[in-house]
């Protein structure tokens, strides 16, 4: 039986996202995020390499973790890993040249990135194939989509331009953002906006559940003094009996 709350691919997928985003939330995987998103082109390319190393590495472990002994079950996640991410390699090398030369050794380095032993530790070997190809595509597309922002932000206002497009003159662009010095302040300034923002919703949904609390406790408290003014009012209420007359007495 599965040690997590089942989870549907939707929610999988939200998850990853949003919820636990591995560049945002997480911060994991910081070797790749930091070194490759110098241009939108090698980060969106990491993404999506780490995307596929994930799913692929998921459903494999998923599919062999009621095979594998628990004594030697991280040596067999690590060659499974090993194995996807050289054929990623290969496959990369020979067709996209570019993006394999623009990412470098962190390439090769995807088979020891924590966030894909750490889906296969915590999740894949625990749950369904199904269930573990959508964890994988919920962290990667985070992943891609975290690594993505970074080079945009990165690429746009240390260049002027992005993928070609060239939106202001370089000679007024912050150039030391494309730099190891501009990496780390602008994935701090995007993680602060975010925790901002996060903490203020927080904050406005707590608000207004204090508010229903404190609501219902009047609508409470009114209710209890109303029916404590009502039993009060009958206990004043005594019955008036007249006496009767004797009249034979009188005669």
């Amino acid at each position: 039986m599965s040690k997590n709350k089942r989870l549907t691919p939707k929610q999988n997928i939200i998850k990853g996202l949003i919820k636990e985003n591995p560049t945002f939330v997480l911060i994991l995987g910081m070797c790749p995020t930091l070194g490759t998103t110098t241009s939108l082109s090698n980060g969106f390319g990491m993404g999506v390499s780490v995307l596929f190393v994930l799913m692929v590495t998921n459903a494999i472990i998923a599919s062999i973790r009621k095979i594998v002994p628990p004594e030697i079950r991280i040596p067999v996640y690590i060659t499974v890993i090993a194995l996807v991410v050289t054929l990623i390699e290969w496959f990369i090398e020979a067709n996209l040249p570019l993006l394999y030369d623009g990412l470098g050794v962190y390439l090769p380095l995807i088979v020891v990135n924590c966030i894909v032993l750490g889906r296969a530790e915590a999740y894949a070997s625990d749950n369904t194939v199904k269930d573990s190809i959508f964890d994988g595509m919920g962290m990667g597309l985070g992943f891609t989509l975290g690594l993505s922002t970074l080079a945009f932000v990165r690429e746009l206002l240390g260049t002027g331009s992005v993928l070609g497009f060239t939106f202001f003159d370089a000679n007024s662009a912050a150039s030391f953002l494309i730099q190891p010095t501009g990496a780390f302040l602008t994935l701090g300034l995007i993680i602060g906006v975010i925790n901002t923002v996060r903490i203020d919703r927080e904050k406005k949904k707590k608000a207004i559940l204090d508010a229903k609390i404190k609501a219902a406790l009047a609508k409470k408290a009114a209710k209890e003094a109303a029916k404590k003014a009502a039993e009060e009012a009958a206990k004043k209420e005594v019955p008036t009996v007249k006496p009767e007359m004797n009249l034979k007495g009188a005669n």
